[in-house]
C-alpha cells in the first residue's frame, strides 16, 4: 500500500498531470480529492476529477471521494479563470464526457470523515488555491493537527512570480487562505515555484510517453500547456510540472534540498504585492515585529535533483526503468 495522501486541486493541466501521476504510482493512495475553483470554475473541476476517475478505472476497485470545495476565495473576490492555459476543463483541448452530469456538491463535511479514519497516516498534499484547507483549520484546528504532513505547492522566493512579478498563481488567488495555513499547519513543506519551474517536462519526453506509454491523453494535455508557455516565452525547453514535483516530494524527500524561515504573504487586495510570500532569511529581526502578525516557520524546498525527477516520471508515465 502507498502513502495514505488527501489532494487538494484546482484543476489545471498539471493538477490532471499529477492525478495521472499519482493514479499510475502504486507507492501513492489517493484516499479523497477535494476539487476547488481556481485554474476552472468548481463545477468543471468536479466533472474533470470525476471523469479521470472513470478513465483510469478508479471506480473499479472502490471509487475515491470527491469532495465539492469552495467556489470563491476568502476574500471574497470573483475568481479569473485561465481556460487559455488550462483549457475549459483543466485537460486541454478534451472535454469530459460527463460535463452535463450533476454532482453531490454539499458534501464538503466529508473531508473531516477521511482526516478521522486516517489521522497521523494521512498526509494533505495541496496543489491549488489554499481556500478549503484555511477554511478546515479555522473550524477544525485540533483535528488538523492529528494530520502527518501538509505539501503546498504556492509562492515565489528571490524569483518572478507566474501572476505578478513577485506573486504566484495559489498565493495570490487567495492571500487570506494561505496566511491562515501558513500560520495554523505543523509539519508544513512549501514547494514553491523556485524549484516548480524546473520540473520540466520537454517536447522530446512527452512524444517518447506517447510513443511507448498507454496513455495517450498526456501528449495533447501537454502539448496545449507548452503552446502557452512558449508564446509567453520563446525560450523556454518544455512544461513546467509544479504539481506533479509536489506530490513527487511526499515520496522522495532527498528530490528536494530545504531551508527554513519564517513566512509571511502580502494581504494587499490589488496591485503586484497581492500573495506575495516574503521568507525573512536574517538571522536578525522578526516578521512578527515588521508585519504585527504571527509568522510561522516552515521548510521550504529551493533546490531540485533533476535527474531524479526525470528518472521518476519517466518511469511511472511510461512503465518502464530509466
Amino acid at each position: 500500500m502507498g502513502k495514505k495522501v488527501l489532494l487538494f486541486c484546482d484543476v489545471g493541466i498539471d493538477d490532471s498531470i499529477a492525478l495521472i501521476y499519482a493514479y499510475l504510482n502504486d507507492d501513492i493512495d489517493i484516499i479523497g480529492i477535494v476539487a476547488d475553483y481556481g485554474n476552472v470554475p468548481r463545477t468543471n473541476a468536479l466533472a474533470t476529477v470525476r471523469y479521470l476517475q472513470e478513465l483510469f478505472g478508479v471506480t473499479t476497485t472502490g471509487q475515491i471521494p470527491i469532495i465539492a470545495g469552495a467556489e470563491r476565495p476568502m476574500t471574497g473576490d470573483l475568481p479569473d479563470f485561465v481556460p487559455e492555459i488550462h483549457g475549459e476543463y483543466g485537460l486541454g483541448p478534451i472535454i469530459p464526457s460527463n460535463n452535463g452530469e450533476e454532482m453531490d456538491e454539499e458534501n464538503f463535511l466529508a473531508i473531516t470523515d477521511i482526516i478521522r479514519e486516517y489521522q497521523d497516516e494521512l498526509i494533505v498534499v495541496n496543489i491549488g488555491r489554499l481556500t478549503s484547507l484555511a477554511a478546515l483549520f479555522l473550524t477544525y484546528p485540533q483535528l488538523m493537527a492529528t494530520v502527518k504532513r501538509y505539501y503546498v505547492m504556492g509562492g515565489a522566493f528571490w524569483v518572478p512570480g507566474n501572476v505578478t512579478a513577485v506573486s504566484e498563481a495559489n498565493f495570490y488567488g487567495d492571500p487570506a487562505a494561505a496566511q491562515i495555513v501558513l500560520l495554523m499547519a505543523q509539519n508544513l513543506t512549501i514547494v514553491p515555484l523556485n524549484v516548480t519551474e524546473r520540473a520540466i517536462a520537454t517536447p522530446r519526453m512527452i512524444d517518447y510517453i506517447d510513443e511507448v506509454g498507454q496513455i495517450k491523453m498526456v501528449k495533447p494535455l501537454l502539448d496545449y500547456y507548452y503552446d502557452f508557455y512558449k508564446k509567453r516565452n520563446p525560450a523556454i525547453q518544455g512544461v513546467p510540472l509544479h504539481d506533479v514535483l509536489t506530490l513527487m516530494a511526499v515520496l522522495h524527500d532527498a528530490m528536494l534540498s530545504y531551508q527554513y524561515f519564517p513566512l509571511h504573504v502580502v494581504q494587499a487586495r490589488q496591485g503586484t504585492e497581492r500573495g506575495q510570500s516574503i521568507a525573512d532569511i536574517r538571522p536578525y529581526g522578526s516578521l512578527e515585529d515588521e508585519t504585527e502578525k504571527e509568522v510561522g516557520v516552515h521548510r521550504i524546498a529551493f533546490g531540485i535533483d533533476y535527474h531524479r525527477f526525470y528518472t521518476d516520471f519517466m518511469s511511472v508515465l511510461t512503465k518502464q526503468r530509466f
